[in-house]
């Protein structure tokens, strides 16, 4: 081995036991938040609250605690404080540390985890306290044993006051934790009040007769909503409802009962709209795909109105009966199980997996609601013959489905004539522009890269299928374009494997006629292809506004704010052209500013609240002109920047 060969191997580190990191306590959390909370970004920074709540929220599930304070003071520190017993402050016996540092300090660790604290418990890992600390720039705890007021600080997760009594019980126990999110972590701290109202007011529904107050110290006015709702659920459906442009056909239906060491409540109500919103939730936390729960009440509704509707020959015994889709039209359920040992599935731990739930939920529901429907004859009338209607229209939407394969020898393979398509067939590298007008398609054509951007141009007057059945969907001449480009079929045909690009976005003017079309398509995206929005296949293309031009220097502003600042770069006697739509750009402008990824920018269609979102397309498509013009003049402001 020659003497170079030898240097090199001492200058190489040695792979041996030395090399394997061991990151103790917080500081693995601190290492990789985003395995503890999931993301750095402002979820991320709005789930440490909810962490915190979340330990308030068992205290009364415990029957312990009946009023939760959050409040957001100057700086985005944040206070939560309950009126539960307040967490224990005498030595662990395994840790040999005082409990409270314990709690906050070390992962895994609460009541959580055995021992009897707790009978059911919101908190998902059992790691809340533990992580915020961790990602926290400095945390404050109080407590309050009724003896004696206690308080401990730490610095990014570490102590740096230990748990020192520091006066006398002010006579009611209880915890107050005040925070700083670490600036070094997460990518904004500034809290959104609306995200966190949202949530709180979630966690009021669910949990009846709590009483949680949300205030915004930050600006020269108070901001603050005491939230206490006693019908619970009862009182969730009807909020729903009263957003909505629908009309109500039944009253609230409540539905509760217990099992072993389970409970479930269940409230609906149906209105005359034509969509469903279901909401579940397992020990508070909101189960986004489901699960046994949910898959114990469809069947037991579908079940009751099949029998109610053979019973008093509504249908014939030896029909096939109405679909679940078909009892479920119009209604709004809030479904919430509270459980001793939740078993959470899929990659989002959104879906409940516990087999017992199902038959608990099912054998819970048929049996009550069959009670209601027969005490409440005209209620299951008016249920039955709406499920009825909804069954005659999915029956011409499946003939009209039929009728459009047989137009062509080729099937579903067949694709529009207007499609421009690309030629590479991986979803994950393709995407696809929807344009309004042919003169905006005939430009987009010519500016994009045909190995990997599809375009299909839109003409004339979009359905609003707002105020529409399904059956009118299938066969419309200008969304079935969309629909067979895409792939996917939809409504209860819907397959996501099945779709052809990656990404779908939408590219219309810049001005009023644009948001509409916008508004149309993300409204029929959301009511039969909802997958796509919810994993993040959707976006809207941000066209700019202007050009500014000074002798060879081209910009483009895609906001009034970015044209003020280019002109006060470039110099105020530049040429700024307005653009009133996207067949003013010549191919190459409309490539370099709104289809070239390195240069474009987009938005991408979340949907981070499914109630909110509901909220918007009723109002803006629905039949009710006042909330539509109230909505409007509220958002006025944001209405070249709106983002559903």
């Amino acid at each position: 081995m020659s003497e170079q060969e030898i240097m090199e191997m001492e200058q190489t580190p040695k792979y041996d036991e030395n090399q394997i990191q061991v990151l103790e306590g917080l500081e693995a959390v601190r290492k990789r938040p985003g395995m503890y909370i999931g993301t750095t970004s402002s979820r991320g920074l709005h789930h440490l609250v909810n962490e915190i709540v979340d330990n308030s929220i068992d205290e009364a599930l415990a029957g312990y605690c009946s009023k939760i304070e959050v409040t957001v003071k100057k700086g985005d520190v944040i206070t939560v404080k309950d009126n539960g017993r307040g967490i224990p402050v005498g030595i662990h016996p395994q840790a040999g540390i005082p409990t409270l540092e314990v709690v906050f300090t070390i992962l895994h660790a609460g009541g959580k985890f055995g021992g009897g604290g707790y009978k059911v418990s919101g908190g998902l890992h059992g790691v809340g306290a533990s992580v915020v600390n961790a990602l926290s720039e400095w945390l404050e705890v109080e407590v309050d044993n009724g003896e004696k007021l206690y308080k401990m600080r730490f610095e990014r997760g570490k102590t740096v006051l230990p748990i020192t009594a520091v006066g006398e019980s002010s006579g009611e126990t209880g915890t107050k934790v005040t925070f700083k999110p670490d600036a070094f972590i997460f990518e904004d701290t500034v809290y959104d009040y609306e995200v966190l109202l949202t949530r709180l007011r979630e966690q009021a529904f669910l949990n009846a007769g709590v009483n949680i107050v949300l205030s915004d110290e930050r600006g020269e006015e108070l901001i603050s909503d005491d939230l206490k709702y006693d019908g619970g659920i009862r009182d969730y459906v009807s909020y729903i409802n009263s957003k909505k442009s629908a009309e109500n056909i039944s009253d609230v239906i409540y539905v509760s009962g217990e099992k072993n060491t389970s409970t479930c409540e269940v409230a609906l109500q149906y209105t005359d709209s034509y969509n469903e919103m279901m909401l579940s939730f397992a020990n508070n936390i909101h189960t986004v795909d489901g699960g046994t729960h949910e898959a114990g009440f469809k069947s037991a509704l579908t079940k009751v109105i099949n029998d109610y509707a053979r019973k008093y020959n509504f249908i014939k015994e030896a029909d096939k009966g109405l679909s679940g889709e078909d009892v479920r039209e119009g209604l709004t359920v809030v479904i919430s199980v509270k459980l001793l040992e939740a078993q959470f599935e899929g990659q989002t731990k959104g879906k409940l997996g516990n087999s017992e739930i199902r038959g608990f939920v099912d054998g819970l529901v048929y049996d009550r609601l069959t009670d209601y429907f027969e005490e409440n004859p005209s209620v299951a009338k008016s249920v039955l013959d709406k499920a009825l209607t909804a069954l005659r229209a999915r029956e011409a939407a499946r003939r009209a489905r039929e009728n459009e394969r047989r137009k062509s020898p080729l099937d579903s393979a067949s694709l529009p004539g207007k499609l421009a398509d690309c030629q590479n067939r991986d979803p994950a590298k393709t995407e696809i522009f929807i344009v309004e007008g042919d003169s905006a398609g005939g430009s987009a054509k010519g500016g994009r890269d045909r190995e990997y951007q599809a375009i299909l141009p839109l003409w004339g007057k979009m359905l609003n299928v707002e105020k529409a059945r399904i059956d009118k969907v299938y066969g419309n001449d200008k969304l079935t374009p969309v629909v067979t480009a895409l792939g996917t079929g939809l409504g209860e045909d819907f397959n996501i494997e099945k779709l052809r690009y990656g990404k779908v976005i939408i590219m219309a003017d810049a001005d009023v006629d644009g948001a509409h079309i916008r508004t149309l398509l993300l409204t029929f995206f959301f009511r039969y292809m909802k997958p796509l929005i919810e994993r993040g296949h959707v976006y809207l293309a941000q066209p700019p506004l202007y050009k500014i031009a000074k002798g060879k220097v081209e910009k483009y502003a895609h906001t009034e704010e970015e044209r003020v600042r280019l002109l006060n770069e470039i110099g105020q006697d530049a040429v700024v052209q307005r653009y009133k739509g996207l067949g003013e750009m010549n191919p190459d402008q409309l490539r370099e500013t709104t289809m070239l990824p390195e240069n474009r920018v987009m938005i991408q269609v979340t949907l981070e609240d499914a109630i909110k979102a509901d909220e918007i397309f009723t109002v803006l498509m629905g039949d009710k002109v006042e909330p539509r013009r109230e909505f409007i003049e509220a958002n006025a402001r944001y209405v070249n920047n709106l983002d559903v």
